[in-house]
């Protein structure tokens, strides 16, 4: 599936040169709906020509039979004028269960908000953590705005003490309620983050040692996170603090009350 939500999102977010308004015909040859691309969002800024980098696909939620497919990009944008802007954004694809292929049945593309006019100290230390924090256009673009909790950004801040951490998803970009519920997640209220790579290994990655993975979470814990989920299901902790589940395989999970 998150094969499937990657396609969509490259076949709208780039375009060679004079091909931009040929989206609904690329999208239409995946077999997918044409007018999907109405609902593309910052997906499809003007321009010439555009090319489009996936930073990372991670489930925004799995159920038997329809899922969320966060995808994070960067692109590049050419102007008329010949000028190339760098930009990039992160897409929430709904997918359903179809044969052949799964199919995608919507687009809610992140829409992080203007600039705060001073930033406090600690998104300022976020954005200029560098290598650190890895940070995608659109969850920079949610430190800017200042609608990230200052617990979220401290803790990413004392975790980058001890390791070099790749952040997927902030605020925007993320489903408004945990996925299959009705229930509000904590993301859209600036209370959480979503780490996909710690010191270089996916959290995917069947490689990458477990060890790495359960440490970082125990050390979220230690930073503030009253709600850590990943791929591994540890013991301890408060009641409910560390959970595991299918959406969480691929990425870690720091949520914050406040």
């Amino acid at each position: 599936m998150k094969s499937r939500a990657v396609e969509l999102v490259r076949a709208i977010g780039a375009w060679p040169a004079g091909e931009r308004d040929a989206a609904m015909a690329r999208v239409g040859a995946l077999g997918l709906a044409p007018s999907l691309v109405d609902r593309a969002g910052a997906l499809r800024p003007g321009g010439t020509e555009a090319v489009l980098e996936v930073v990372t696909a991670q489930y925004g939620g799995i159920l038997a039979d329809a899922a969320s497919v966060l995808v994070v990009c960067r692109q590049w944008v050419r102007r008329a004028d010949g000028t190339v802007l760098p930009g990039g954004t992160t897409v929430d694809v709904r997918l359903r269960r179809a044969r052949p292929r799964w199919t995608a049945t919507a687009l809610h593309p992140a829409a992080p908000g203007a600039p705060a006019a001073a930033p406090g100290e600690a998104a300022r230390r976020v954005l200029a953590a560098g290598p650190g924090i890895e940070l995608p256009p659109a969850a920079a673009a949610d430190v800017r705005s200042g609608a990230v909790h200052t617990s979220v950004l401290e803790a990413l801040l004392e975790l980058a003490r001890g390791h070099r951490l790749a952040v997927s998803v902030l605020r925007s970009g993320h489903p408004l309620t945990v996925f299959g519920t009705d229930r509000p997640s904590d993301h859209p209220r600036g209370r959480a983050v979503d780490v996909w790579r710690i010191d270089g290994h996916p959290v995917v990655d069947p490689a990458t040692p477990r060890g790495l993975v359960e440490s970082f979470m125990r050390r979220a814990a230690a930073a503030g996170s009253y709600n850590i989920g990943g791929p591994y299901l540890l013991p301890g902790g408060a009641p409910g603090q560390f959970f595991s589940d299918a959406t969480h395989r691929d990425h870690v999970h720091l949520g914050f009350r406040s």
